[in-house]
Order: structure tokens, then C-alpha cells, then sequence
């Protein structure tokens, strides 16, 4: 049998991280686009018609290069996929965002490595070593340790709902990097898109608005970002990453994107970000490194 020499296990673990940090660029446009759809669009028929538009667009692409189905074993793990980050994650964020602005709920964010860390562990079969799970902990101490200085009892409907998404986010993310492995990356996402598209598609008709008249260039586009980057392209890069370089280990690329969404939030959304938010996310960014030093 023919060995992976050092080198080559190298540099998968390297494509790993780069198509990760891809994947976390992209989503990070994705709470303030969603923050400026849902001020015209309903956030239940947001989350459906995203879905809908891009399993459509899945389906035409498995299509297009003649992809065969999943095995039998695997359609329940895609149907996990599909309610964690097709309609659970997008549903949850979309209705907090009815009670938080888009910079608050990018803090939760700062969650997901260290639930996306445990659902690999619990379902990815990935054992990282001790010292990681003290950066990855600590880094998420200190987005909820600013959270709550910023007075939960403010919106706590909004934390609650973001608390959910990061679960069930975290979940899909981990579920889907297994099935990676051995179904491929943009395939995982496509067939879990394909999934919810029976009921997806039917209920977003049923709901749409009477009249699209009324309805901003801007929502319209953040519709468009949220349906094919935040939905799709984004997907491609991100289950790829943390299928080549580990569930846990590139999971934690995800610590960056509360820094690139409070930019965007305070670029596009002209949101005020505070000078303690900033730090509590650079001191975040900076466990980074420890915890991928420690993921293996």
C-alpha cells in the first residue's frame, strides 16, 4: 500500500485552511446581508426562498455533471445537514435579527468553532488534543463574556434564537464535513439543498409577498447574496476545508468572522461597533492559533 508522505499530508492540511478561510469570508457577508433582507422580506419566507433559489441551483449543477445519487446510508446525514444549516441556521438568525442588529448577533458567532469542535468530536470521530479545547473555550468565553456585559435582558429573544443557530449550525457543519470525506464537498451541500427543495419550494410560493413592488435594490441583492454565496459557493469551500484539514482544527477559522462581519456591518449597515467589541474580537482571532497548534 502506498504511503502519504509528510509533505503531502501537509499540504492537503494547508488547501484545507485556505478553502476554510474562503468559506468564512464568504459567510461573513451573510448576517449583514440577511439584517438588510429581512427589513423588506418576510424572515420565514427568506429562509425558505434562499433555499429554494439554491437548491435549484444544486440540483441543475448535480445534473449538469451527471452526479450520482448518495447510497441509501447516506441520505440521513444529509437530511441532518439540510436542517442544520439549510433551514435551521438561516430561520433561527433571520427572526434574531427581528431583535438584534446584525454587529450583536455576529458575536455569537465566535460560538461556532467550539460547537462545530464538539460535533466533530461527537460525530466527526476527531480527537483533538487537551490544549485545544482551552483556546477554543477561551475564545468563546470571551464573545459570551461580552455579550453579557452588553445586558442580555435587552433582547434576549434575539441571544436565545442566535444561541439555536450556533447549535444547529455547528452540527450541520460537523455532519457535513464527514460526509465530505467520502461524498465530496459541493456534492454534500447540492444533495442537502436538493432535500429540502419538496418542501422548501412549495411553502416559499405559498408565503411570497402579494406585491414585490415596494421592494429596495438592496434587499434584492442581499436576497441574491444570501441564496448563491451564504447558501452555496460559500458551502463549496467551507466542507471542503474542513474535510481536507479536520472538523475541529479548521472550524476555528470561524473565530474570524465576527472580525470580517463587524466591518461589513459597519460599511454597509452604518452600525456603531464599539471599541470593547473590537478588542474581545482580535482577542478572540488570537486564539487562532494556539487552538489549531493543538488540533491534532
Amino acid at each position: 500500500m502506498e504511503r502519504t508522505s509528510p509533505l503531502s499530508s501537509l499540504d492537503t492540511r494547508t488547501q484545507g485552511w485556505i478553502n476554510g478561510f474562503i468559506g468564512v469570508v464568504i459567510f461573513s457577508g451573510s448576517l449583514p446581508a440577511t439584517r438588510l433582507a429581512v427589513m423588506e422580506f418576510d424572515p420565514v419566507f427568506l429562509t425558505l426562498i434562499r433555499a429554494a433559489i439554491a437548491g435549484l441551483l444544486g440540483l441543475a449543477l448535480l445534473w449538469l455533471f451527471k452526479e450520482k445519487r448518495p447510497a441509501r446510508h447516506q441520505w440521513m446525514p444529509l437530511a441532518i445537514v439540510a436542517l442544520g444549516v439549510v433551514i435551521g441556521f438561516p430561520l433561527l438568525t433571520a427572526l434574531a435579527l427581528q431583535y438584534v442588529t446584525s454587529a450583536h448577533s455576529i458575536v455569537f458567532i465566535g460560538l461556532l468553532p467550539l460547537a462545530t469542535a464538539v460535533f466533530a468530536v461527537l460525530r466527526g470521530g476527531e480527537r483533538p488534543r487537551p490544549v485545544f479545547w482551552l483556546f477554543s473555550i477561551l475564545g468563546s468565553l470571551l464573545v459570551m463574556g461580552y455579550a453579557f456585559a452588553q445586558g442580555l435582558s435587552a433582547a434576549p429573544a434575539g441571544d436565545v434564537l442566535m444561541l439555536l443557530a450556533v447549535l444547529v449550525c455547528g452540527l450541520g457543519y460537523a455532519e457535513g464535513a464527514k460526509l465530505s470525506r467520502s461524498l465530496g464537498g459541493w456534492q454534500v451541500i447540492c444533495w442537502a439543498l436538493v432535500v429540502s427543495l419538496p418542501m422548501v419550494v412549495p411553502l416559499s410560493l405559498a408565503l411570497a409577498p402579494s406585491s414585490v413592488s415596494g421592494i429596495s435594490l438592496p434587499a434584492w441583492l442581499s436576497l441574491g447574496y444570501v441564496s448563491l454565496f451564504s447558501m452555496l459557493i460559500g458551502f463549496v469551500f467551507w466542507y471542503r476545508g474542513l474535510a481536507q484539514g479536520g472538523i475541529a482544527a479548521v472550524g476555528q477559522l470561524q473565530l474570524l468572522q465576527p472580525f470580517f462581519g463587524l466591518a461589513l456591518a459597519a460599511g454597509l449597515l452604518h452600525e456603531q461597533v464599539s471599541l470593547g467589541m473590537l478588542l474581545v474580537t482580535i482577542a478572540v482571532i488570537g486564539c487562532v492559533a494556539g487552538a489549531k497548534r493543538f488540533a491534532r
